[in-house]
Order: structure tokens, then sequence, then C-alpha cells
């Protein structure tokens, strides 16, 4: 009986005994992550759940004033803290050296307009005068979701879903990977397009069927932040690429060409490359051929460095400074040279543009620099440029100095740009005939006339 007693009293004790709590500021609460991803393809209605761990790893007790939604009950997500549902939770006790767990559900309906791609949302969880903050981020559509993909045979893209790469695609060095015509490729922050193989983009020239690349913020005001993915980049082993009617846009690197290759190592043809936080298009001793690109709003436009093989006809980069880019350097910049290494370089720019905003530092929008006694053939062949000094080291059988393009709009504070000429623009029939016989868009360049310079001829 006095044993039965002792263990009453003592189970007694330990009942009557309250748990320690504190609020001091110092007593700090950790989560098991501090961005919660949501990778699910979502289909007609989708609907999934995580959870987050949230750690007191304190020698007391500490209460959590709130857990919230920032998008309350409008939110596509939505939050229950051990058993009670929000958006938001208040007063919830975590014992020293214990934790409580918050389910975070993402219901998203494929019939909602405009929804983006990611749809985000944050948890703010408020304690002891702390807060602390775990971001939520979910995509929104149904797609088909790449995450660290290595194409290692050679596939077909098609346009019946969008593409959202995570973390990275890889054409491998035997592959070729086909993107047919109206394909949406959306890349994250930290997803690159890397081709080992082969890359064949067959766009064409309506705006419904050009393949575009892009960063997978869609919303605003993301979708116009450059540097949201890092862009396409050819490898030194990569071989017989070719880009026609595509739009590569906010990238940090829009395309990068490294090292030759047997023939043309990149055909680009009918497309548009803007908004590139860093440059357009990088050549690095490498080969390609373009034809009708447009290269614009980028910090650097074109850069080709350590010689090469290049041939651009009727080719425009410009570049207006903007809340995003400030126009610093020139739209075009050719070396034979990386460092100290020179290389053997043969370059030929034909009935092209390359212009930049009158305000800006730049005073030589096309600039050609030279080391060693390399190979080195240099020609511009009737172009228009911005320039206080026409490009050294260069043969240049016609220029126009210094005459605005009079592009159709250039509207920086609305962020409308169309690099299409003004019916009175001193570009108009001063190309030479080339075998050319269609723009950017598709449009006939007229026969029997000389063509106009730049990506679009005046219909």
């Amino acid at each position: 009986m006095r044993n039965v007693l002792l263990f009453l009293l003592t189970v007694l004790f330990f009942a009557c005994t309250k748990q320690s709590f504190t609020n001091d500021v110092s007593a700090l609460l950790t989560t098991s992550v501090d961005t919660l991803h949501f990778d699910t393809v979502f289909t007609t209605t989708g609907s999934t759940s995580q959870f987050i761990k949230i750690y007191n790893d304190n020698d007391k007790g500490v209460t959590i004033s709130s857990v919230r939604l920032f998008g309350g009950s409008s939110s596509p997500f939505k939050i229950n803290v051990d058993g009670v549902a929000g958006p938001q939770v208040n007063s919830i006790d975590i014992l020293a050296e214990d934790s409580a767990y918050l389910y975070v559900t993402v219901s998203i309906n494929q019939t909602t307009a405009n929804l983006p791609f990611l749809v985000r949302d944050s948890i703010e969880i408020n304690y002891n005068g702390n807060k602390k903050i775990v971001q939520l981020d979910a995509y929104g559509k149904n797609a088909h979701f790449f995450r660290n993909k290595i194409i290692k045979a050679s596939e077909v893209w098609s346009n019946d879903l969008p593409y959202v790469i995570l973390g990275g695609i890889i054409v491998d060095t035997n592959a070729t990977l086909t993107i047919n015509k109206g394909c949406r490729i959306y890349s994250h922050a930290d997803a690159p397009f890397i081709v080992n193989g082969t890359l064949k983009v067959n766009g064409e020239k309506f705006d419904s069927t050009r393949v575009i690349f892009s960063g997978d913020r869609l919303d605003e005001p993301y979708r116009d932040f450059p540097a949201s993915y890092p862009g396409i980049i050819f490898t030194d082993i990569s071989k017989n690429n070719a880009i026609n009617y595509a739009i590569i846009k906010n990238a940090y690197q829009a395309v990068v060409v490294a090292e030759p290759s047997i023939g043309t190592k990149l055909n680009i043809n009918e497309t548009i490359i803007d908004n590139a936080y860093d440059v357009g298009l990088l050549g690095i001793n490498t080969s390609i051929s373009a034809r009708n690109l447009l290269v614009t709003n980028c910090s650097k436009n074109i850069v080709l460095v350590q010689g090469g093989n290049y041939n651009f006809t009727h080719c425009t980069a410009s570049t207006y400074s903007s809340n995003f880019i400030q126009h610093k350097d020139p739209v075009l910049v050719v070396t034979n040279y990386l460092n100290t290494t020179a290389s053997n370089l043969n370059a030929v720019f034909r009935n092209c543009i390359f212009w930049g905003d009158a305000n800006g530092i730049v005073k030589d929008e096309a600039v050609v620099l030279k080391q060693g006694t390399t190979s080195f053939n240099v020609v511009f062949d009737q172009v228009l440029w911005r320039v206080e000094t026409n490009p050294a080291n260069s043969t240049i059988a016609g220029a126009i100095n210094n005459q605005d393009p009079l592009f159709d709009t250039i509207n920086t504070t609305q962020k409308m740009y169309s690099f299409r000429l003004k019916a009175n623009s001193p570009a108009i029939d001063k190309g030479v005939n080339t075998s050319i016989t269609f723009d950017l868009d598709g449009n006939p360049r007229l026969a029997g006339t000389k063509p106009d310079l730049g990506s679009y001829e005046k219909q």
C-alpha cells in the first residue's frame, strides 16, 4: 500500500509541474526548410501536401504567438499547425527540445485565368518579438517538368505542354534534341540549358509558332527581369546546332557558343535575343552563321572573342538603357584574343545595324580589337552604326555613320520596343543584294530593289 501511495504522489507531483517557458528574444526557433517547393505536375485540379518542422532547441518552452499565411484565405496554399487549420493559427506551445508540425497544402485549379507557372506565398512565424519567414512556391500549370535531366538519346519536344526546367538540362554528347514549333521552355533561376550534343530549334514565323526560351516567373514584375535563368550554352564538344524562329529572353548569358567544331557550330536565323543581363550572344573561338538576328537591350549584345569564323547578314544589335540594364558597353565587340591567347579570325557583317541609346556613355557601338600576328579578316559591308571612330583593323565597304535608324517604337518607360523601320529610316534600300529573300518576320525582301539594313524589311 505504501508503494502504491508513493507512486501516486510521484505521478501527481510531475502532473502538477509546469513546463518552464521563456519570452527571451534570444531563444530562437528554427525550421526544417527556409523554402518549401512543390514540383508536382498539376492536371485539371491539383492538390498536394508537405510539412515543415518547427524546432525548439532551447532548454525552455517557447510560445508561438501566430503562424500565418501572407496571402490569407485567398491563397492557393493552406496551413495546419498541430491539427489546427489556418490561414492563421495562434498560441502554439513548443516544449523545450521539442518540435511542432506545420502542414502546407496547395490546391490549384487549372481553369484559373492567367495563372502564372510559379505560384508563391510566404508563411510568417511570430514568437518572442521575432519573425521567421518560410517561402512557398508551386508550379500552377500543367507542364513537362524536368529536374537535372540528362538527354542521353535523341528526342523530340512538341508543343502539347510547356517545358519547365529545374536544376538544369544537359543534351548529351551523341544526342540530338529537336524542339518543334510553338514550344515554350521556362527555366528556373538555377537551371542552365547545356548542349554537349546537338540542338535543333524548328520554330516558324508566327508568334504562336516561334519557340520561346524564358525564365519561369511569368507574373509581374518578375516576367521582365533579366538574369532570370543562366541561358543556353553550347560547349566545346557540341556540333551542328540550329536555332530558327526563336525568342530567347531574360537570361544571364542568353547564348554562349564555345570553341570550334567541324563546319558551322551554330546557325541562328530569324531569332530574337532580348534583355540578357550580361551578354546576348557570346562566341569564343567558334563558328556562327546568323541571319535576320535581332539582339536587343542586353548589357553586351554581341561579343566574339579569341578568333573564330562568323557570318552575320541582316542583323540588328541595339540597346537602350532601362531600369534593369544600363547601356555601358558597345553592342558589338570582336577580338582575335582572350587574355593572352590569340587565334585566327574571319568575320563578315553585311547589311547590319549597330546602334545604341544616344544618352549613353558608349561612343563607338562597334569595336574591333587585335593582338599578335594571327590571320585576321573583319569586313563590314553596308552597315549603319553609331561611332565616333570607325572600327580599327577592319575593311569597311560602305557605312552610314551616326544617322538614327528610326526604329518604329522605342519607349523605355513603358518597355515598348519595335525595331522595325519607320518609312523615313536611312536604313531603307541601303543594303547589298544577297541570297536572303525574307526578313525576321518572314516577310519578303522586295525583289528588284536593294534590301533594307537590319533584321526587318519595311513593308
